[in-house]
């Protein structure tokens, strides 16, 4: 069974409302630098290491990238070398979260 959860834009929308989530951007820097979700923590997946990512067991640690399919690798990736913790990935990345009407920096 994988400890990857696949979620909405509304889910992460609320989550970083009340401060429940670490939001990682896989994406490269071109594509962070045009637009990207405030309070997103840039980590291209080619430097995405599990020992890596940011760590605080009290928040919910969700990956995104332009629409979900890239987020989705680095999750399963993530969740073999962290078998004890769930993984989030944003379904739909960041198109979805526009397309949400959310804002972007």
């Amino acid at each position: 069974m994988s400890n990857v959860v696949q979620i909405d834009a509304a889910t992460l929308k609320d989550w970083m409302d009340k401060g429940e989530a670490i939001l990682i951007d896989v994406r490269e820097i071109d594509e962070y630098n045009e637009a990207h979700i405030p309070g997103s923590i840039l980590v291209p997946m080619g430097s995405c290491h599990p020992a890596a990512m940011p760590h605080n067991p009290d928040k919910k640690l969700v990956f995104q990238c332009k629409a979900g399919v890239r987020g989705g690798k680095v999750c399963e990736a993530c969740a073999t070398a962290m078998p004890e913790k769930t993984v989030y990935n944003l379904e739909g990345g960041i198109q979805a979260w526009m397309a949400a009407g959310y804002a972007v920096k």
